[in-house]
């Protein structure tokens, strides 16, 4: 694999850019929207096929290919209108300007948008190259049928040679942006690899993780100075991590009310509120208070798709208090609240070393988090047991795993207490 060269100051020549998660939300993937147009049974399906490849139980050929043929008899138009509906990620125009002004050709390549959609899109920000799926249509409908090199497991590796070939650039020209494994048979053809909000198996192989607004990308890719670095609190990251740390409030509550059951289903109804407040919000219906607090404390790129880290955080205080015995639950929880809201805040204000395996990680974050997870875990267990449970709840922040670290943290502080 071609590495990075540390040494160079000039942009890259290519810039290739994924586009579902990266340009569009991740969670407004078009195959979705448009299942919403089809009997429930099948959106069911649908769902249940993506997340079946989300996991790797199944290849993204075979995913779409399966998933296509349940849009079968789908008008063509009716579909184009969908994704003209799905937003763009906040700040991609700005992004694609500053790349232009630079001088830097633009390639979007997608394997789960048709060949038409990504012209459309690449002509709206003026992309030099756009590569998508083929979509077999009979009058005017779609037949269910899908082919194109962009499917195959090298394809976008064949498609991106194909470029370089015809540009004469090399590898040394060449930087990529990508947020999941799909794209990782692309990182060998570009000295520059950058993972925008990637899964773990690309935070592995990133050179850089950006993990906030798409303008992030701009200093590794050499369009911003070290002057111009991102690491200022913002309005919504404060009250996120606000809202994080304060669910360490939870274990409080249930040892006054004297049962964690009861706290576990109230966090339960509150959740189901919430999901249902999420679909309403996307289907520009606003639920008082929840659809507010959750437009204040979303990320940038996440407020026009399904916010679903609240859900797993919830999911990690329930899971902790009904599986772990008092007061283990209780500092499983503290551990979880204190030590991974404050890494986040700790990490993005003054974290400068990262990772080696999570490139979306800093280790002074890392550490700040620790400190507060222990003295947070000593509420409520002896010092052995809070600083045992405290480094491994933080190993688990630190380390990639391809499960949220909002259930992976509290469940392994919680066991590694529970084995003491």
């Amino acid at each position: 694999m071609t590495k990075r060269n540390p040494e160079r100051s000039k942009p890259p020549r290519l810039v290739v850019f994924d586009v579902e998660g990266v340009l569009l939300p991740k969670r407004r993937y078009l195959v979705f929207e448009a299942a919403r147009k089809l009997s429930f049974w099948r959106f069911v399906r649908i769902l249940l096929i993506g997340f079946l490849y989300e996991i790797g139980l199944t290849s993204l050929e075979s995913a779409l290919k399966r998933i296509f043929r349940l849009l079968e008899g789908l008008l063509i138009d009716d579909l184009f209108q969908l994704y003209q509906k799905v937003p763009l990620i906040y700040g991609v125009e700005d992004v694609f300007k500053k790349l232009k002004k630079a001088k830097c050709k633009i390639a979007l390549i997608s394997s789960g948008l048709p060949q038409p959609f990504v012209e459309t899109l690449a002509s709206e920000l003026n992309a030099d190259y756009a590569y998508g799926l083929d979509l077999e249509i009979a009058s005017n409908r779609l037949t269910g049928k899908i082919s194109g090199v962009v499917l195959e497991h090298q394809g976008k590796a064949a498609v991106l040679k194909e470029i370089l070939d015809a540009t004469g650039y090399t590898a040394q020209d060449c930087a990529v942006v990508a947020d999941d494994r799909n794209n990782l048979p692309m990182f060998p053809l570009c000295s520059l690899r950058v993972g925008y909000n990637s899964d773990f198996l690309l935070s592995i192989k990133s050179d850089v993780v950006v993990r906030g607004e798409l303008k992030e990308i701009l200093l590794p890719l050499n369009l911003e100075t070290s002057a111009a670095r991102y690491s200022s609190f913002s309005k919504d990251m404060v009250i996120r991590e606000a809202i994080h740390i304060s669910g360490v409030l939870v274990s409080f509550i249930s040892i006054y009310l004297r049962t964690r059951f009861m706290v576990a289903f109230l966090i339960f109804i509150v959740t189901a509120v919430y999901v249902a407040s999420e679909f309403a919000r996307i289907e520009g219906v606003n639920l008082p208070v929840i659809s507010t607090i959750t437009r204040e404390a979303a990320t940038k790129p996440e407020i026009h798709e399904f916010v679903t880290n609240p859900i797993f955080f919830a999911a990690g205080i329930m899971l902790a208090l009904v599986l772990f015995p008092n007061p283990i639950n209780y500092a499983s929880i503290a551990i979880f609240t204190l030590g991974d809201g404050t890494a986040t805040l700790f990490g993005r204000k003054l974290g400068k070393t990262v990772f080696p395996l999570n490139k979306g990680k800093r280790v002074e974050g890392s550490i700040f988090g620790f400190l507060f997870a222990f003295l947070g875990a000593l509420l409520f267990v002896s010092h052995i047991e809070a600083l045992v449970g405290a480094a491994i709840g933080m190993i688990m922040e630190a380390l990639p795993t391809p499960v949220n670290d909002n259930l992976t943290i509290p469940l392994a502080a919680g066991l590694a207490l529970l084995l003491l």
